[in-house]
């Protein structure tokens, strides 16, 4: 292989990286995201069912923090997967071909449920959960 040819692969395996990394920064945006429009729509639920003394719309709070919390989960679950896909682009994977984006064989190592219950998300919607506990029993 010529040094022009080496060159080229170079500067393709480094576009390849630059697409992955843009794809893990716009999940870790969907994420940022999701958190502020989780804590929006349970925040104004429970000021209504706490100035209503409505304990039907703090039960039904917790769904929407369920949804955001599994939906976070899946941005968590995808970005890991891109990482992976990341670290083996940069490693030169041979079985990686170039400007490839599937992320199949980091699959069996992650899974969405795994990623929810990770730290940063189990504190973040953990810490609603208990809010909305609270309010649960302050409205009842």
């Amino acid at each position: 292989m010529s040094a022009d040819d080496q060159s080229r692969l170079d500067d393709g395996r480094i576009r390849h990286l630059e697409l992955i990394q843009t794809i893990v920064a716009r999940m870790g945006n969907n994420s940022f995201l999701i958190k502020g429009w989780s804590l929006t729509v349970t925040g104004a639920l429970l000021a209504y069912a706490v100035g209503n003394d409505k304990g039907s719309v703090a039960l039904v709070s917790f769904l929407p923090v369920l949804a955001f919390w599994l939906l976070d989960g899946y941005f968590l679950y995808q970005e890991r997967l891109f990482r992976r896909l990341y670290d083996r682009v940069r490693r030169q994977d041979t079985s990686v071909e170039p400007f490839e984006m599937k992320v199949a064989p980091g699959r069996e190592e992650a899974g969405v449920l795994r990623a929810a219950v990770s730290p940063t998300l189990s504190g973040f919607y953990g810490g609603l959960v208990l809010a909305l506990v609270f309010a649960l029993l302050f409205v009842l």
